[in-house]
């Protein structure tokens, strides 16, 4: 099996893409597809002497979609582009998934353009891990679509209980409507509608969750609009930063907190480890016909490797196609004899 990586997307790429490819790699016993500039990969690659027992393969790819490039303008204009270049990959059956920490939007697109849909999704979702009191959630949509309808959030639950499953090991994982209160009479004309519709999903519904509750472990799966969900990961992950740069400098205040630091280090690992998304590396892109894990443009070797790591799991777990018979199995029981979701 091979994974495919967009060597020339993200802040350090292409040194920390390769490096934490190939130790994802070399650890999990699959191949790489690096696409890129073949020259800039292979003085990377230099590096490590050679990539030892990692098959790897190259697609030289001309272009790079820049972080702040309009992605649907870049990716008409750009057919070289290394991320469309790394979906194609994937598309012809020569790789099982691929991995981007460049532009966002440009590896949706990407992605969409190269896979399509499963049958009965009208839009795909980024699914993303998050600590919680009780282990661990899914939350999404983390940034895919900015608007959506109510049907589309019954959608985004059912793949996130996939999700929850398959990575967290969930048999069955608890769904909850991120809103402004708890009540099914709370929220905006979405929140109200979707209630409704996920209630009647069949899925194992817990009924609204508001922002404060979204750590306390209530719900495996949260789902809202991608506005919502990236407005509520980013405030998460500026949180968690504080809050650690403020313990430490607590910490270091006095010969009598260093001291007690010393003796809590250990507990302040652990503590990093659960909170840190690295520890996830990415996020899959639910409801394409394929598999895309999308990563931070600031992604370190470790969220890299990790990324890399959750792309080859799904793909030996056949991870798009059980999403999409979660998703045929919701349609059927929504309309009889139709494949497809309904248009309202």
């Amino acid at each position: 099996m091979h994974i495919a990586i967009d060597a020339a997307g993200g802040d350090f790429a292409p040194r920390n893409i390769i490096d934490g490819a190939l130790v994802a790699a070399r650890h999990g016993g699959f191949g790489l597809t690096l696409v890129g500039h073949r020259p800039a990969i292979e003085a990377e690659l230099a590096r490590h002497g050679d990539a030892g027992p990692v098959d790897v393969r190259f697609v030289d790819a001309a272009d790079v979609v820049g972080v702040a490039e309009p992605p649907a303008a870049a990716i008409r204009r750009k057919p070289q582009a290394s991320v469309r270049q790394a979906a194609e990959v994937v598309a012809r059956g020569d790789a099982a998934a691929f991995f981007s920490a460049g532009n966002t939007g440009a590896a949706l697109l990407a992605a969409h353009a190269a896979f399509g849909l499963l049958s009965g999704v009208e839009r795909p979702a980024l699914a993303t891990a998050i600590p919680t009191r009780r282990g661990s959630a899914v939350l999404l949509d983390a940034g895919a679509n900015v608007e959506c309808r109510p049907r589309h959030l019954v959608q985004f639950a059912a793949m996130g209980c996939v999700y929850a499953r398959l990575s967290l090991g969930v048999s069955r994982p608890r769904v909850g409507l991120l809103s402004i209160g708890e009540e099914a009479t709370k929220g905006n004309e979405l929140t109200r509608d979707a209630h409704r519709r996920l209630r009647d999903s069949g899925l194992d519904f817990i009924g609204n969750i508001e922002a404060r509750d979204i750590f306390s472990g209530q719900a495996d799966v949260i789902v809202c609009d991608g506005f919502t969900g990236n407005v509520a990961l980013k405030v998460s992950e500026g949180l968690v930063e504080m809050v650690e740069a403020l313990l430490r400098d607590e910490l270091n205040r006095t010969f009598t907190t260093r001291f007690g630091f010393l003796l809590s280090s250990r507990a302040f690992r652990r503590f990093r480890r659960r909170v840190d998304y690295s520890e996830v590396g990415g996020a899959p892109l639910l409801g394409v016909a394929g598999l895309c894990v999308v990563g931070h443009g600031c992604s370190s070797v470790k969220a890299v490797r990790n990324a890399v790591v959750l792309a080859y799991r799904f793909a030996n777990q056949r991870f798009v196609e059980r999403v999409a018979g979660e998703i045929a199995a919701l349609s059927g029981a929504a309309r009889p004899g139709s494949v497809k979701g309904s248009s309202g």
